[in-house]
């Protein structure tokens, strides 16, 4: 088959791979009709996720039909046509059982790598280092999905893959990271980052409530979709500063909540922001913080700070001093997709959402690689990759 393979930083390439296999009774294999290139994909492309290996199959947005099942998989058949949780979860665990399902014990068998760096591993993830499970993803033409009575979800066929793609991934993050805000009527939310997954934490925080969300990039053509498809008020930091902005839309107060939706590869033109650049480029950094220092600053007291952004290991400068002073509440973490599935599904059988909205290139898994260098090359041109085969 055909797949997108990793070769090093900015090194992508489709090649052809032997096929899947099923290698667990609970496995089930699909032939992906859609997939997508998500911001996350682009901190591999760069370098800055370790235990990756020449080789491999990258991506962890997907979705498919059904061709093959294992023996002991009993609610998914062959021809259903399924989205994919870009977490795995094998549906039994301490954490599962509290639908903390991209914290499971039981699908990393590379656990030991990941609690060396994190004191306990998370759950596996599809496409996404061998740290975390060394699983292949989903940017190929078939995919083998373990656990599959757990992370498989058939979707009606009345609704477009477009359509129902994104509940793998940005839709279930942005929605979380809203709902993670604790959100009241009349909040004021700022969210940094208006890629795919912040364009979703902005129409997210709408559906639950804020009055006003304020979307923070530099990108023009981002922070146009953000005005036009969910309303938001937009704030260019390249042009404004972003704390007196946002003291002025709140009365002085700050926002009641704010969201890092870039991670770890922030940038931005403050002294810290250079010094983060600098630090990374000699590897006496891991991450770039800029975004989520503004937002801990700007925050108002009593507030919270939500963290959908990837993070990869140690933070330089973080103002832990000032999210205790000011009492902020700090919540973060890997999606829980498995959780919003459903409800978020019937908020686009409602006609409440159409999380195709963010698509802006649609390409072959043939020139998936050329995706991968307009998603990163070409922002105002580019907020969505999706890749047909």
């Amino acid at each position: 088959m055909k797949a997108l393979c990793w070769h090093g930083t900015k090194d992508v390439r489709v090649e052809v791979v032997p096929d899947p296999s099923i290698l667990n009774p609970k496995d089930i294999i699909i032939r992906t009709t859609l997939s997508a290139i998500c911001g996350s994909d682009l901190h591999l492309y760069d370098g800055y996720i370790p235990t990756m290996e020449k080789g491999d199959i990258l991506g962890h947005e997907f979705m498919g039909i059904v061709v093959e099942t294992g023996k002991d998989v009993h609610r998914i058949q062959k021809g259903d046509r399924v989205v994919i949780p870009f977490t795995i979860a094998c549906g039994n665990c301490f954490f599962c059982s509290r639908q903390l399902w991209s914290s499971c014990d039981n699908t990393n068998p590379n656990a030991s790598m990941a609690e060396k760096q994190y004191g306990f591993s998370p759950s596996g993830l599809f496409g996404y280092s061998h740290m975390l499970g060394g699983y292949a993803g989903g940017q190929a033409e078939y995919v083998r999905v373990p656990f599959a009575d757990v992370g498989a979800f058939k979707i009606p066929n009345d609704l477009s893959d477009e359509k129902v793609l994104f509940l793998s991934d940005i839709f279930p993050t942005g929605y979380m990271a809203a709902e993670n805000c604790n959100i009241q009527r009349g909040d004021v939310v700022a969210v940094w980052g208006c890629g795919p997954v912040g364009q979703f934490c902005i129409k997210s925080a709408y559906l639950l409530g804020a009055e006003t969300v304020v979307a923070i990039d530099d990108v023009p053509q981002r922070l146009a979709l953000a005005k036009e498809y969910s309303g938001a008020v937009t704030l260019d930091f390249s042009k404004e500063d972003v704390f007196e902005r946002l003291k002025d839309i709140t009365a002085g107060r700050g926002p009641d909540a704010c969201i890092d939706a870039v991670g770890m590869e922030s940038h931005g033109m403050s002294v810290d922001a250079l010094l983060d650049r600098a630090k990374t480029a000699v590897f006496l950094a891991t991450d770039r913080v800029n975004a989520l220092r503004q937002a801990i600053h700007a925050c108002r007291k009593g507030g919270t700070v939500s963290i959908p952004g990837v993070y990869g290991g140690l933070l330089d400068k973080f103002p832990l001093g000032a999210a205790h002073a000011k009492g902020l509440t700090l919540k973060m973490g890997q999606t829980h997709v498995h959780k919003y599935f459903q409800p978020l599904l019937e908020r686009i059988e409602n006609k409440e959402i159409d999380p195709s909205f963010v698509i802006s290139h649609r390409l072959s898994i043939e020139d998936a690689a050329m995706g991968y260098k307009i998603f990163k090359d070409q922002p105002n041109e580019c907020t969505k990759v999706v890749l047909q085969p």
